[in-house]
């Protein structure tokens, strides 16, 4: 588990005639205090940087989000596309910045003092190199057993990889050769651009340093749902996206999650029609191979946590999760068979 500081309030970077060094991309929606949070940590981390060039990018906020950006030294952009996406507003933010180098957060996180310094030095070690990202964490694992669960699905051995997520530092003339993230996407933008931009003879690098704290303020089901929704509608039309190109991404795991997301319908029918019938032996035969399942990935996951209630309980998500990914799955080629376009998924509650 990785500490994050409490950051204090800090003098707003101030702006001069020197080309900034970074610039700093954050996205939001309603973040409210979560938005000033993030900002504040930016400028702490930042404060041995000559300049940086900070960009808020706001998608139709209804909380005065726009407004706490500002007055913590951030410029302003607002975006209010027909279909939203997190890809509209980053590529608004990077598009807008002149920076050799640009780091991508999210609103509702907290950037790390170390994380810029490392990723800058291996930034300047390989030329190739146009993504660098290190841990995102969970700032209250124990608030919620969804906060406590999902806090070890962010976690990715270091090395180089496919993709990276949302926080990110990326070099900017990999992003103008490579057109920047694809606006059609409401989901799984970071991979598909990493895929294109891995086509362009370019890496991603994940190195072993604590990036940012997420603030994922996930209470109950219906949002436990959402998320996991957007995950499966992200696979269905990346992997339908990239399918003919020469880095075709998430075709395995997407049919993969038709296979294990269907199974578990086939098996949670089985034992509903046993139970009614009375047939304990077939029933209890299901429900062993199941908990089989749950413990066999718990297992596998040992490597994140050392807590054994945890990896129980993330055992239980790695199959569970299934469920709301396959029906995302489901919606996404629906309406790709239909020529249709479905609007944002979000999960997250607005923070006023």
């Amino acid at each position: 588990m990785f500490e994050y500081p409490q950051m204090q309030a800090s003098t707003p970077v101030a702006q001069t005639g020197t080309q900034p060094s970074l610039a700093v991309v954050i996205i939001g929606r309603n973040e409210g205090e979560r938005l000033v949070r993030c900002l504040q940590s930016v400028h702490a981390a930042c404060k041995q940087l000559s300049a940086v060039d900070i960009i808020y990018v706001d998608s139709a906020s209804t909380d005065g989000s726009p407004a706490r950006a500002s007055a913590l030294g951030a410029r302003v952009l607002s975006v209010r596309p027909a279909r939203p996406s997190a890809a509209t507003g980053r590529n608004a933010g990077w598009q807008a910045a002149t920076a050799d180098f640009v780091l991508f957060l999210d609103g509702d996180t907290v950037l790390h003092p170390d994380f810029l310094a490392a990723a800058l030095q291996t930034m300047a070690a390989a030329p190739t190199t146009a993504v660098v990202w290190g841990h995102r964490r969970e700032l209250a694992p124990a608030a919620t057993i969804y906060n406590r669960v999902l806090d070890l699905d962010w976690i990715y051995p270091p090395g180089l990889t496919d993709f990276c997520g949302g926080d990110a530092l990326f070099r900017r003339e990999a992003l103008l050769r490579s057109g920047g993230y694809n606006n059609a996407l409401i989901a799984g933008e970071e991979p598909e651009l990493c895929a294109r931009l891995r086509a362009l003879g370019y890496h991603i690098c994940h190195i072993d340093t604590a990036m940012t704290g997420h603030d994922l303020a996930m209470t109950h089901w219906r949002q436990y749902w959402r998320r996991a929704e957007r995950a499966g509608h992200a696979y269905a039309e990346v992997s339908a996206l990239l399918a003919d190109s020469t880095t075709p991404l998430w075709t395995r795991e997407a049919t993969r999650n038709l296979w294990h997301g269907g199974g578990i319908c086939l098996a949670l029918v089985a034992i509903a029609l046993l139970a009614l019938a009375q047939l304990w032996l077939p029933l209890t035969l299901i429900l062993a191979a199941a908990l089989a399942l749950v413990l066999r990935s718990s297992w596998r996951s040992r490597w994140k946590c050392r807590d054994i209630p945890t990896l129980l309980a993330y055992g239980v998500h790695s199959h569970l999760q299934q469920l709301p990914i396959l029906w995302g799955q489901l919606l996404c080629r629906a309406d790709l068979r239909r020529g249709r376009s479905r609007q944002l998924i979000e999960y997250k509650e607005t923070n006023a």
